[in-house]
């Protein structure tokens, strides 16, 4: 009898673990390269057409302070990776020495196949990528397609990256090798093909994986700059070369949502879209907007930091816009508890929440607080933000040069509830709310 109780009690439970397993989705994370806040029709432009990006949107969740890790490329992409915030990490080999422990690594765990396509560029640009011990192969991912970081690099013998140089650039003037793997497939490779390969690479990878649990990181080159779009996309758009890249990008989610669809697994696939950080606006043309946010990337101010952010699963999270707060590198925590993954909240700099029950039951989102660093540093604490230093662009837009950072003291003071530009500064009036802040973010520091 004994025996029989015991039996029925371990069917029972690995019963319980298929169930919770057979909830487990298909990841695909669609993250894209300097995509402004308002670039998206969803985010309010009307200028880019953006239909299977606003659909996403309409069947998910629209988040409208999704914040990255880092307002430029590295460092948002260590956050998101790790789960760390980028400047609270520690020494610089701190991602080498816990690479079991990326996104990708994190996903093995749970048993999920990995990709990446696209852009990588989470530990800079190494001399021998594919040799790196921080290649994607050494990070987690079964397969790798793409750039070793940023499509304006390295710049041509004797140039900088400025507006004069992308503005007469070419698709082959950046000497950018594409690789499958280990092995360089094209060099210099076409930049006006980078999406289209991407997508098809994607559209393929889900064919072939879709009878097995998935994590797909799909990280376009574009849309930074120089922005190229393929010969079906170059003057469509109202949004003139760039927009033409933008809407590029939105036919790419629409491939992708097909062939999930297609694949029959619609139902079991969680879709996110989001950007690196806010857009080079100082290149114009080469770049997007910020929407009603202040600032641009490389800034501590919103539009540095806030960008699109949205989820979709068809009959798991219920469509809405999510007012409140969360960054890329919360998706690490939210994915590992998804596919049932140990997490070393232990590491340096691990702040990661998983903010799955606002995706699924509607609850408050477990982020309250975001910390803006790099050359200048702000604090958000609820509502209210404060600058304690502050810059206007990235650098200088023809030397490339560093841009002045001013300092703050008393910083300034914003709330973000009536003041989304950062025009009013209230820290003359609220001298406490600003000391507050500033306890706060002592204490965000000291307790990572």
């Amino acid at each position: 009898m004994m025996n029989r109780l015991w039996c029925l009690l371990v069917c029972f439970v690995l019963c319980m673990v298929q169930d919770s397993r057979s909830e487990s989705p298909n990841i695909i994370l669609i993250f894209v390269d300097d995509m402004g806040y308002g670039d998206l029709g969803c985010y309010g432009s009307q200028v880019n057409r953006t239909p299977n990006l606003d659909r996403l949107a309409a069947e998910g969740q629209r988040w409208t302070s999704f914040y990255s890790s880092g307002s430029v490329c590295v460092p948002s992409r260590r956050g998101l990776m790790s789960g760390r915030h980028p400047a609270l990490m520690g020494k610089k080999n701190a991602l080498v020495q816990s690479r079991d422990q990326l996104m990708a690594s994190v996903m093995k765990q749970g048993g999920y196949a990995t990709a990446i396509l696209g852009k990588w560029h989470l530990a800079g640009y190494p001399k021998d990528f594919t040799t790196s011990p921080m290649h994607p192969l050494e990070c987690g991912f079964d397969y790798h397609f793409g750039t070793p970081g940023s499509n304006d690099v390295p710049a041509p013998p004797g140039t900088v990256q400025n507006r004069e140089l992308f503005d007469r650039s070419g698709p082959f003037t950046f000497k950018v090798p594409l690789i499958r793997g280990r092995e360089v497939v094209e060099f210099p490779a076409n930049q006006e093909l980078f999406t289209q390969r991407y997508t098809d690479e994607a559209v393929e990878w889900i064919k072939r994986n879709h009878d097995r649990p998935f994590f797909l990181y799909l990280a376009h080159n574009m849309p930074h700059a120089p922005v190229f779009a393929s010969k079906a996309f170059q003057g469509k758009s109202r949004g003139g070369r760039y927009g033409d890249v933008v809407e590029e990008i939105d036919w790419s989610v629409g491939q992708v949502m097909k062939a999930v669809q297609e694949a029959g697994i619609d139902g079991k696939t969680l879709i996110v879209f989001t950007s690196d950080n806010g857009p080079w606006s100082m290149f114009d043309v080469h770049a997007g907007t910020a929407g009603p946010l202040r600032g641009e990337k490389g800034t501590s101010w919103e539009g540095g930091f806030r960008v699109p952010g949205i989820f979709r699963w068809p009959g798991k999270i219920e469509p809405g816009v999510i007012d409140e707060m969360a960054a890329n590198l919360d998706l690490h925590a939210t994915f590992a508890s998804l596919v049932n993954a140990e997490t070393d909240r232990d590491q340096p700099g691990y702040i990661s929440q998983d903010f799955s029950r606002v995706l699924f039951r509607g609850e408050s989102s477990p982020r309250t607080k975001w910390y803006y660093s790099g050359a200048a540093v702000a604090f958000r604490s609820g509502d209210f933000k404060i600058h304690l230093s502050s810059k206007n662009r990235s650098s200088n837009p023809v030397t490339r040069g560093r841009e002045p950072v001013t300092q703050h003291d008393p910083p300034l003071l914003f709330d973000l509830s009536k003041d989304l530009g950062e025009r009013n500064n209230l820290a003359a009036e609220q001298p406490q709310r600003v000391k507050r802040l500033l306890s706060e973010l002592e204490r965000f520091r000291e307790q990572q």
